[in-house]
Formats: structure tokens, sequence, C-alpha cells
């Protein structure tokens, strides 16, 4: 009697320790959860919607123009944001006219950026309409809901120590679940 309960600890201790051992690199390594707070990121997310966090491929690549990140707020990096890359590293973005413009070797004067992925009426505001330069390892973020959205327009860059990964999925609501990728922009 003793002996088969010991047994049976001793292979609830090995379940336990094995499953520990996939899930713990797993979670801090290679996918993350993610809580959307705010209305900043509508009508793509919405509050309350539990995300899957990509950790592991900006190891082997870089973030892409359209991709949707979390990142650790630079002004306080215990909290965590949500919004999209706009502007690449060593590129030149400048709000202008409700619009974004993105000023690269392709298009030295500058491009008007098509955002397929936003409200046809929606207009893009800055508090001026300077040209901001992005040093080798910044990025330009903004919220899909420029009105409600708090990014690089009143923070700044983001520097890519503080991206934490990309949007891989939605799975929560079951269904709304949704895998992400970056949106393909014409210029």
């Amino acid at each position: 009697m003793i002996k088969k309960f010991l047994n049976y600890v001793f292979e609830l201790v090995k379940v336990v320790a094995i499953s520990l051992a996939i899930i713990i690199p797993v979670r801090y390594y290679l996918i993350q959860p993610f809580y959307v707070k705010g209305a900043s990121m509508e009508p793509n997310f919405y509050d309350k919607e539990y995300l899957i966090i990509d950790e592991i491929s900006y190891r082997f690549h870089e973030p892409a123009r359209g991709d949707i990140v979390v990142f650790r707020y630079p002004l306080n990096p215990e909290e965590f944001f949500i919004k999209r890359v706009i502007g690449l590293p060593g590129e030149k973005v400048q709000v202008k006219d409700g619009s974004v413009y993105i000023f690269n070797q392709e298009h030295p004067d500058g491009v008007k950026l098509e955002e397929s992925y936003l409200a046809a009426d929606l207009r893009t505001y800055g508090l001026n309409e300077e040209i901001i330069a992005l040093d080798s390892n910044e990025y330009y973020v903004l919220g899909d809901n420029r009105n409600s959205s708090k990014d690089s327009r009143s923070f700044g860059a983001v520097d890519k120590k503080f991206i934490t990964g990309r949007v891989l999925l939605r799975g929560w609501p079951f269904n709304k679940i949704d895998v992400f990728s970056a949106p393909q922009y014409s210029y």
C-alpha cells in the first residue's frame, strides 16, 4: 500500500518536472501571453483580448514595417505596450496633413504610407510636422486607433532592446482567434 502510494507520488513528481522542463523554456524564450489593456489598437485589437507573442523570431531577423509588437515602455520599462511598427532603423518619419510619410533610400523625397488596416477616414495627427530621424536601432511605432494612442508621437522612437516580440496570434475570445503577419504596403 505504501509502496503504491510512493510510486504514485514519484510518477506525479516526474510528470510535473518534465512538464515544467518543457513549459518554462517555452514561456520565457519562445512565446509569451499578453493581455490587451485599452483602446489604442482598435479596431484590430480590443480591450481584454488575449494574445500570444512570438519572442524568438526577432533573434533571427529584424522587425518589419507593419509588425504588431509588444515592447517595454521606454519611460517606464515595467509597463508593456502594443503598437504597430511604422518607421524602420535609418529611416525618417513625418506625420503631416493627417498621414504618415516615410523617407528612406527608395524614397528620399518621402512617400505617403498607405495603411489598409486602418479605417479609410482615420487621420493621423502629430504635435507638429517635424521629420523624425531614426537611429540604426530605433523603430517608430503607432497605435491603430491613432486618436486614442500613446505612441512614438508622444514618447519618441523605441530602441530595439525594448521590443519583447511580435504578435503571433489572438487566442481569446475564441470567436476571434486569428494569426497575424505584417501587411503588404504599396507606395
